[in-house]
Formats: C-alpha cells, structure tokens, sequence
C-alpha cells in the first residue's frame, strides 16, 4: 500500500478535503452516464478508509457491534435493496481464521464447472480493488466498477441524513453492498461470500438465508475485536450460522469445535463435520489440486461439501455418489456424506486459482515463493510448504544459493511470534519493508492506504528487524519443524536440501518500500522486472552492499515473501505488470 502519510481529519473531512480537490462527483463525466475514470472511482472509495488517528479513537469508543450490524442494513435500504431482495443471490457463506479465500476460491471454481454464473466477493485485494468483486472468476471490468460504484455512491448521497454524522459507509461495507448490487444487475446463479472479520458481527451478515454456510480452521487472529481465545474467536465465527440452513466445518481444538456445536443447536442450525479429502479420494481417482500445500486439502475438502451441498439444495442430480458412511461418535458433530467426487468437481478442484497463496513464480535465477498467511497457523502451513518445495526444487550443477526472506506484518499481530516461526528455514538474508509498493503513489489508487502513517509503518519494520536480530542471538534450538526421536534425514522432518554453513544469517536490512526491496534482492537478474536505476544511497550499507555481490553471484535465489496479503499484492504489482492493466 502506498500512500506516505494520513492527513488528521476524521473520514467525513476527509472526504470533503478530496472532493474539494478533485471536484464533486455529480460533475465528473460518469454522472451524466459517458465514461469515468477508473482511478477517479478508486480514489474517491479512498475516502471512505478510517484515518488512522480516528481509527484509534472509534477502537476505544467502540459501541454494541450489533448497532454497526442494524447500521449495514440501514445502508442496504438507502442503497436501495431489501435484505429480502439478498435471498436472490443463493449465497454460499464462508468464514474461518486461515484458508477462508482459499475455500472460497475452490468452491466457486466447483460450482463454475458445473456451468454456473458465479459471483465472489473477498478481501483484501492483492493489486486491484476490482479483484474484490468477481464474475465466473474474474475481477469485473473497470468499466462495470465505475458504473456501478458512481450508482451506489449518488444514491448514498441522495439519501443521506443531515443529521447522521456519518452519510457514508466505511470503505469495506460500501464495497460489500456494491457486490450485492453487481451480483443482482449481473443476475448470478450463486454468490459466495467471504467474511471480512470474525462472522457474527461482519458487515456481510446482514444475509438472512443463504443456502449453506462454512467454517474452515480456526486460530488465533484479529484478537482486538474477535477475543483472545479460540473459544471466544468460535464464537464469533459461529454467529454466521442460520436456523435450519445447514453448515460444514472442518477438524478444530476440541474446546472452540464445542462452542461452534453449541452455537448450532442453540439456534437449529444443522452443523456438519467434513471428513478429510483422502476419505473422498477412496475407491476412485486421486484429487489434484489446483492449489499447492498440504494444509490445501481441508480447505478442499470442506469446499466440496459445501459445493454438493448447493448443488443438493437446488436440485442437481449430479452432486456425486455416496459411499458407505462413516457413524459419527457419541456427543460429537454428525459427520458430513462421504461421496465420490464428480468429473466436474474433480475438474474444479484441479483448476481452482488464488494468488497469492502458495504461488510460485520461476523467472531466470530468482524463484519467488508467495503466501500471504499472517495468523501463527497460517505461517507454519506456509514454512511447511516453503520448506517442501525447497526439497523438492533442482539443485544447480555449479554455484551458491541464497534463500532471502521477505516480510511484513500489521495490525495488532504478534510480529516476534510469527519470525520465529520462519527462523528454522536457515534465511541468508532477511528484507523488511512496509506494504508500500513504491515511494511515489499518485499514479496507483488501489495501492493507497489512509488508515497508517509512513512514520508507523516504518517504526513497525525496524521493530521487525530487531525482533529478527534477537532471535538470531538467542540461537533458537531445537528446530520446532523436527519431529523428535527421527534421524535427521527422516522425510517427516521436512529438512531443507542441504545447505553451506551460514556465514550472514543474521544479515538484515529495512527498505523504505517494496520496489527498493526487489531492487536489492534481484540485482537486475529477473528478467520481467527491470526498474529504473536504484535510488543514489540504496546500496550505501555494509551489508547491502555485501550482499548485492553474493546475489548476484548465486547459481539460485529462492525468495519468500509473507506475512501479509497486502505485502504480496504490492510485490505481485511489480513482478507482474499486466495485474495492474
């Protein structure tokens, strides 16, 4: 994200203080219906991000999260929709703490090979904001984006009440009720929906009847608002469970998988467990999936469940074969069918699609390894998965390799927790940077971030870097990624491909943004990114300068970048061009 620092107003001056510079919207081109800029729409959503210091005020002034429930549908009404006229969207609800977009991602896919027009809503976005809102899998237009958001925005406007201090939703409930009306004007068989945060109280929950709702796993995350428990995080989670609408959640802890049965019953909410995909694959054809990482197969599983279960609900006959089921245990959840997937939903699973998730991209030396996890369970499945794919990855016939470690977090995550998780896979060098594409963002809107200043993010990187620093003085052993009493070659330890003693490991260095980052780091060996000249002073460093000799040396550079989606989305930007046309 790239704007470099939030003027001190409160949204609503905000707001007033763009449109006093760019002009009203009723007078830009859209208005009276010829084409708007796209990045015109996108800069006037800009408006409705929280500044960062009112942010910190509506945190310790926040009301009953009910009351901002009743507020999103009093939005929905001004938009000019019902909550009734959202039962239309045969919308397939989707939450959970890690592999929520992932689960989205397959489901839709299913369900689109089955021949069906599919709507997803998800967040964040990674380079565009039109990601956010799909049709049969891809971002709409910026032509359908400007239509509809200039729509939405003028009839917000038409309706506003003079005495409501606040006349315009914040930036992820205007986008969720844009969705919906996209969704209806485009006349979707089916929307899936992802929840932004927690369920119970997140803006998409103004739904009433969805066809089928889902929960994948669950961890620590987002503690400000949804509890610093797993019970209390289930609790949350749960509230997206309807009276007699039934629901599919994967293996949980014992203690938060007892709060979502109990959330179930209270409310009659028929609550299956998902068997795991390897029951699925019995007696048939071994399931490929379309995305890479063990931890891929839950999130599969539970999308196949749900998908048979829309397609059940709808009547399609073609939802799968049953096969002997499995009898639940006594006081625990009934289990979901064990069937046999269809071709199609082989077909879906194989050819599913998410950026940005376990993403590899091999370009000339240099392979870049993409996983935007943040919460502590997310980063083990994504060392686990780095760690897999080293092993298996060719080893050059001649030359050094270097494994550069690329990272930022936000928000109120445990930064120190989650770089100790990443310490085992022996990092030559460890890069971090805010999640600031480049230092001039006047010409990319969707990259734009009001709700941090430059100065936080920055203070956040150095904290990172010491953090980093600590943990390499410390010598952290025994390796947490061993499994004990296993020789150290054993497969079950997931060891590296053998690597030479480290005489940098400790290296680290702070670039003010992504771009100078991959300026370092690739030292103009990709062959698809090839920046201006680097900033006088970008290698003014011992250890900057050190290290531009040995990656430009190296016969291989391996590259993980994680930590945040947001980070991801802005390296994505740079690597890959045409995401921004």
């Amino acid at each position: 994200m790239s704007h470099l620092k939030a003027p001190r107003h409160t949204p609503g001056a905000l707001r007033k203080a763009f449109l006093a510079m760019s002009g009203d919207p009723r007078n830009f081109p859209g208005a009276s219906g010829s084409h708007t800029c796209f990045q015109d729409a996108v800069r006037t959503l800009n408006t409705l991000q929280t500044n960062a210091n009112y942010l910190e005020m509506v945190k310790r002034k926040r009301g009953d999260p009910q009351t901002q429930l009743e507020a999103m549908k009093l939005y929905l009404a001004r938009s000019g929709l019902q909550v009734e006229d959202l039962d239309q969207l045969n919308i397939i609800h989707i939450t959970g703490t890690k592999g929520k977009g992932s689960t989205c991602a397959f489901t839709e896919r299913i369900l689109r090979s089955y021949g069906l027009k599919t709507g997803f809503f998800s967040s964040p976005h990674l380079v565009q904001v039109r990601e956010r809102i799909r049709i049969n899998g891809q971002p709409i237009s910026s032509e359908l984006f400007t239509k509809h958001f200039w729509r939405l925005y003028h009839r917000l406007e038409e309706t506003k009440d003079d005495s409501s201090c606040v006349s315009m939703p914040g930036y992820f409930r205007f986008l969720t009720l844009m969705a919906f009306h996209v969704f209806l004007q485009e006349k979707v068989d089916l929307a899936v929906l992802e929840v932004g945060i927690g369920g119970a109280y997140d803006c998409t929950n103004i739904i009433r009847k969805p066809v089928v709702c889902g929960i994948t796993s669950l961890g620590i995350d987002h503690t400000g608002l949804l509890g610093d428990t797993m019970e209390k995080i289930a609790w949350q989670k749960g509230g997206i469970f309807k009276s007699g609408v039934p629901a599919f959640t994967v293996l949980q802890p014992d203690e938060p998988l007892a709060v979502l049965r109990d959330r179930a019953q209270q409310i009659s909410c028929p609550l299956y467990l998902c068997p795991p995909l390897q029951a699925l694959e019995e007696g048939g054809p071994p399931l490929t999936l379309g995305l890479e990482g063990e931890h891929q197969w839950s999130n599969a599983a539970l999308a196949l469940q749900v998908a048979r279960c829309w397609l059940q609900q709808k009547g399609y006959q073609d939802a799968g074969e049953l096969k002997a089921s499995r009898p639940s245990l006594p006081g625990q959840l009934p289990l979901a069918p064990v069937f046999q997937p269809t071709p199609r939903m082989q077909q879906g699973l194989r050819h599913t699609e998410w950026p940005g998730r376990t993403q590899l991209l091999r370009r000339g030396p240099l392979t870049w390894y993409l996983d935007g996890a943040h919460p502590p369970s997310s980063m083990q499945a994504c060392v686990r998965w780095f760690r897999q794919a080293l092993h298996r990855c060719e080893r050059p016939d001649s030359g050094s390799e270097v494994r550069v470690l690329l990272f930022n977090s936000t928000g109120d995550r445990d930064s120190a927790a989650l770089l100790k998780l990443l310490q085992p896979c022996q990092f030559d060098y460890a890069i971090f940077c805010p999640n600031l594409a480049e230092m001039a963002s006047t010409d990319n809107a969707d990259q734009q971030n009001f709700t941090v200043t430059l100065d936080q993010v920055l203070l956040r990187c150095l904290a990172h870097q010491q953090h980093w620093s600590r943990l390499h003085e410390e010598q952290v052993s025994p390796d947490p990624w061993s499994t004990p009493g296993q020789e150290q070659d054993g497969p079950a330890s997931l060891l590296l491909a053998p690597h030479p003693p480290h005489t940098h490991s400790a290296s680290s260095l702070v670039f003010s943004c992504i771009s100078h980052a991959l300026q370092w780091i690739t030292q103009g060996r990709d062959p698809l990114f090839q920046p201006p000249s680097p900033p006088r002073g970008l290698l003014a460093h011992p250890v900057a300068d050190s290290g531009a000799m040995v990656l430009q040396e190296a016969a291989a550079i391996h590259v993980l970048v994680t930590g945040s989606l947001h980070l991801v989305g802005g390296v994505l930007k740079l690597l890959e061009p045409s995401l921004s046309q």
